[in-house]
């Protein structure tokens, strides 16, 4: 049947009761229309926007309209993508209305052809009313281009997660590979370990067949290695005491043994340096004084550096440590060396008693010899 008689059976009254048609001759006259006398542009058309062709199945409107919106986006020039072209655009817009056209004639009964283009163009939904902004967002233009925005801050927020992402991931690839290969050098120092033990175990065993463990001292008697500390776990204390054993100390104990010994050298030259001196002191001395407390000064400043350093690696807040003060560390320099000739005049207080009552003993001793003597000769005068 030629498109002729479908015109004429669109413009007959049969849709309209004057004539009554069985709805399957029409529904046979309307197959005979459409299926083997399609127009080769309206084939190209379907296969433009990837439908199915008339004769291979019937595709609704919304599936029409969901063709075009998806091409649309792909090929509007205002779409941002980077299949846009304006010449294929144009040609899916025109394959659109012809299918829309065409299945708007399949499906309508009657009305005129010009009523029919006019209807068409009434539903085809304008390209710019649902391309702009990438058909994102709803309601009027600035609240679409408000929400089109959020939604370029979203994309552009997940584009980065991704990017990051996909670095996070190959740096975990490159991580894996080198846990890989410390892996296999970590494997292969082990078997050399165990070959090692192996090793020892022999020679163990060659000693105790010989005998040379059987006069140990201490054989038969239990080990009292924590009886100082019987809840201390014996791995960790066997482990502290090979490390003693072979002289490990760790780095913070190194270090405040240090910071010992270098204040009590500052000290000792603060204490000498015046000790030296006498009270009240002349200028002379009082410029060796001053120049001893500079470079004492200096001195200082380096220790508090290192004290610094303790107070990173202190295994516990109460063993950090403050800094020493110049101002009082020539305090206790002068209160000991205050201290220290009080102590010495005291010493020679002492010495000085000792060698008068030394005197005096020899004095008495010397009195009795002479008394002892002047009455032995008297009884001797006496006797002759």
């Amino acid at each position: 049947m030629s498109y002729a008689m479908q015109l004429l059976i669109h413009r007959g009254d049969f849709c309209h009761g004057h004539t009554l048609i069985p709805l399957a001759l029409r529904s046979l006259l309307r197959t005979l229309s459409s299926g083997p006398r399609v127009s080769h542009s309206l084939r190209e058309s379907y296969q433009l926007l990837q439908l199915e062709l008339p004769d291979e199945g019937e595709s609704s409107p919304a599936q029409v309209k969901e063709a075009y919106l998806r091409m649309a986006k792909l090929y509007h020039p205002d779409s941002g993508a980077a299949t846009a072209d304006e010449v294929l655009f144009a040609r899916v817009e025109e394959a659109y209305r012809a299918v829309l056209a065409h299945q708007s004639r399949l499906q309508s009964c009657g009305g005129s052809m010009e009523d029919e283009e006019e209807k068409v163009k009434g539903v085809a939904p304008q390209h710019r009313h649902y391309l702009s902004y990438e058909g994102v967002g709803s309601g009027t233009p600035s609240q679409r281009e408000r929400q089109y925005r959020q939604f370029r801050v979203d994309r552009a927020v997940e584009q980065v997660l991704d990017y990051r992402q996909k670095e996070h991931e190959t740096a975990a690839a490159a991580e894996g590979a080198l846990v890989e290969r410390d892996v296999r050098q970590r494997s292969r120092q082990i078997k050399v370990t165990q070959a090692v033990e192996r090793l020892v175990e022999d020679l163990i065993q060659e000693s105790m067949s010989r005998g040379d463990f059987r006069n140990l001292s201490g054989a038969g008697k239990p080990i009292n290695k924590f009886e100082h500390n019987p809840y201390a776990d014996p791995m960790t204390h066997n482990l502290n005491r090979i490390l003693i054993d072979n002289g490990y100390q760790p780095p913070w104990i190194v270090t405040q043994r240090d910071i010992r010994e270098d204040i009590a050298q500052i000290r000792e030259r603060l204490l000498q340096g015046r000790a030296r001196l006498v009270d009240p002191m002349n200028p002379r001395e009082h410029a060796q004084w001053q120049q001893l407390c500079g470079v004492v000064a200096d001195d200082l400043m380096k220790l508090n550096k290192t004290v610094d350093n303790f107070n990173l690696i202190a295994p516990m807040l109460t063993m950090q440590m403050v800094h020493f003060n110049l101002e009082r560390e020539i305090d206790r320099a002068e209160k000991a060396a205050i201290q220290g000739r009080q102590e010495r005049k005291r010493e020679r207080v002492r010495e000085w008693e000792e060698q008068r009552r030394e005197r005096e003993r020899e004095r008495e001793k010397r009195n009795q010899h002479s008394w002892q003597g002047g009455l032995l000769a008297w009884m001797q005068n006496l006797l002759k």
